[in-house]
């Protein structure tokens, strides 16, 4: 079965910068196109980046210029590196693989990781 790990969140103070990473298993990872989407408390799940396996990449508005995705095949492993962090960027963050349909939501997704929590603070 196809298997996704995150690692590298925790706690950041405003403008700080963390890399993520999600480990994946189980399946040919470089015919993979993956996202990274995030959870706030008592907010619903967001898109927030993807990257096709030729290495196209997209973003939503609000992390726009601010974060950039990449993969890794030879690992096997796709990272998230952010910047200028904001409170409003606090939140779970979920690696998943697509499986059809628009990049930019959810229900195209078929795999998902267990998250890893990111916290900024002033």
């Amino acid at each position: 079965q196809v298997q996704l790990v995150e690692s590298g969140g925790g706690l950041v103070q405003t403008g700080g910068s963390l890399r993520l990473s999600c480990a994946a298993s189980g399946g040919t990872f470089s015919s993979y196109v993956m996202g990274w989407f995030r959870q706030a408390p008592g907010k619903e799940r967001e898109f927030v980046a993807a990257i096709t396996w030729r290495g196209n990449t997209y973003y939503s508005d609000s992390v726009k210029g601010r974060f950039t995705i990449s993969r890794d095949n030879a690992k096997d492993t796709v990272y998230l590196q952010m910047n200028s962090l904001k409170s409003d960027d606090t939140a779970v963050y979920y690696c998943a693989k697509h499986s059809r349909g628009s990049y930019y939501q959810m229900g195209s997704y078929e795999y998902w990781g267990q998250g890893t929590q990111v916290t900024v603070g002033s």
